[in-house]
């Protein structure tokens, strides 16, 4: 069973799951040291294709995308509809609104490039493409990205099984161990889509980064819990779950590495005529 393919975008109406979209800062603080970063060739690229420093972060989180286009020279507003990890945010030292992005008020405010990193699936897909046109300024840029987490074979079929033991009545219990790129790939194809039909942009391009990070037995344990088809289980549950991924993950010498990509669909405001 996927863990964090549960939040990539999915044909299903992800954003109208508000309260597991809302989920996440169960334990804001794990998810802001164990989630992992974003591949710095993207975060150049997408700087390189900004006409300024101007960066609004679009569901921010705890701020790991939002500090890495700092580190890169940007000015960034989150933008976060869970209270508990905008504290944690600001902590790092960022500026952050609590509001969806649908509700959220720019007053009158433009920025250089909108940005949602891991997040996008949780905004009503046509009204966030329309609503990051009217933000963004002439030749501004539009970059929705997220990692497809999908771990060996050997952690995730026992992480399914699990879960459909302990929570049978979940919408994630019915879903297979792994799922193939090509799905993630059409999610963001379909977010070209919205794009393509606000009329507001230049034609989206797909972009795609491979890397790898090695993790260990107690680092894939701390990850898991913060992800969304876990974020919500009973204690007894997530106890059950982690038990046998990480027996799962002793069996493989106490260690795996996980063959991550990244997906982005970027587009440019179009300039004035």
């Amino acid at each position: 069973m996927p863990t964090l393919p549960r939040e990539q975008p999915q044909p299903a109406q992800s954003h109208q799951a508000r309260q597991t979209a809302e989920s996440f800062g169960t334990d804001a603080q794990r998810y802001d040291q164990a989630r992992p970063a974003y591949p710095e060739d993207l975060v150049a690229r997408i700087v390189a294709a900004s006409p300024g420093p101007d960066v609004l972060d679009v569901g921010c989180g705890t701020g790991i995308a939002a500090r890495q286009f700092q580190a890169a020279g940007c000015a960034v507003l989150g933008i976060e509809p869970d209270a508990r990890m905008a504290d944690l945010a600001r902590t790092r030292g960022l500026q952050v609104e609590v509001a969806t992005f649908e509700a959220w008020e720019p007053a009158g405010r433009v920025f250089d490039a909108v940005i949602a990193a891991q997040s996008w699936h949780w905004v009503d897909p046509a009204a966030g493409a329309v609503k990051a046109a009217q933000v963004l300024r002439p030749n501004g840029c539009l970059a929705i990205f997220g990692h497809v987490f999908e771990p060996p074979t050997e952690v995730a079929e026992p992480f399914a099984a699990a879960y459909r033991q302990v929570a049978p009545d979940s919408p994630f219990s019915n879903q297979p161990a792994r799922r193939p790129l090509e799905m993630y790939q059409a999610g963001y194809a379909k977010i070209a889509d919205k794009i393509r039909e606000t009329e507001q942009f230049n034609e989206p391009q797909q972009w795609q980064f491979d890397w790898e990070q090695p993790y260990t037995r107690d680092q894939w344990l701390d990850l898991l819990p913060t992800t969304g088809s876990l974020t919500r289980l009973h204690p007894d549950q997530l106890a059950e779950i982690l038990s046998a991924v990480g027996q799962a993950i002793d069996a493989l010498g106490g260690h795996f590495t996980m063959h991550y990509t990244t997906l982005a669909t970027t587009a440019v405001r179009a300039g004035t005529p």
